[in-house]
């Protein structure tokens, strides 16, 4: 592509594979490399559509107040834009709030959904937690802020096994880390989202998958999703921590493919 215009503002944009279309959709970070270990095995079966969201990564660094719903309709533009008329959704934390959004307000364009380490509604843990993390980012600035996520993001036995490879993940993060104004407001907009209320109305196939160690984004609110989301299926790793995907890809692909498959127009 790699990026394509949505009227507004430019986002950057992969595309791997053939098949009926899955959306992959990254986290707080918004970078679409977030999902680098599942390209080789998801593009065998489907076309994968990944994006750097608005504000990060090589999209457009638009300055605005940020909201879940507002990166939700940033989503539904770039499948306009692509001409794909319905999707398998697959959203990690923060993209996890914007497929709920997608399922809730635009139902007809998700085929299945996967939500993983994601959460219904902002607790007092989550608040401190985010409240933290921006007070970090203003306070030491990205480097430190990148560097202290690392810690919080992946198991401790993780990271010291792979911590030369972590640690040329974190400098093309922080090589692309956009104002700190704009990842403010896209902390803002964690703390501001609860759709628990519409979370009885996705009618999607859906697959939520958590893990016991994550950090993040504890357990619990995995399984509070299993519980609001009607039928929902639950699939809790014993470890990973909150970026499980990249720690664990053979066992989340081996998780999730079957499902999407299951959930696949013939």
């Amino acid at each position: 592509m790699p990026r394509v215009s949505i009227g507004d503002c430019s986002l950057y944009v992969e595309r791997h594979g053939d098949g009926f279309p899955v959306l992959l959709i990254s986290g707080l970070s918004g970078h679409a490399a977030y999902w680098e270990p599942q390209i080789p095995a998801f593009s065998r079966e489907f076309g994968l559509v990944l994006h750097d969201h608005r504000g990060v990564g090589q999209s457009d660094h638009v300055k605005m107040s940020y909201t879940i719903d507002k990166m939700a309709a940033d989503v539904v533009a770039l499948m306009d834009k692509l001409e794909i008329e319905q999707a398998h959704i697959v959203g990690h934390s923060t993209g996890g709030a914007i497929a709920q959004v997608l399922a809730i307000d635009y139902p007809s364009r998700v085929r299945a959904l996967v939500i993983t380490a994601s959460w219904p509604k902002p607790d007092a843990y989550f608040r401190r937690e985010f409240m933290l993390r921006k007070e970090i980012l203003s306070g030491l600035g990205p480097t430190a802020y990148v560097q202290q996520a690392s810690l919080m993001l992946y198991p401790p036995a993780w990271v010291a096994e792979h911590n030369e490879e972590l640690r040329h993940y974190e400098a093309r993060m922080i090589a692309n880390f956009p104002p700190v104004e704009i990842m403010e407001s896209r902390i803002d907009a964690l703390m501001a989202f609860d759709r628990t209320k519409d979370l009885g109305k996705i009618k999607a196939p859906t697959l939520i998958v958590g893990a016991a160690d994550d950090q993040v984004i504890p357990s619990y609110q995995s399984e509070a999703l299993a519980r609001a989301i009607p039928d929902a299926e639950l699939k809790m790793f014993a470890s990973g921590g909150h970026a499980f995907t990249q720690v664990k890809p053979r066992d989340f692909n081996q998780a999730v493919l079957p499902f999407l498959q299951a959930n696949t127009p013939t």
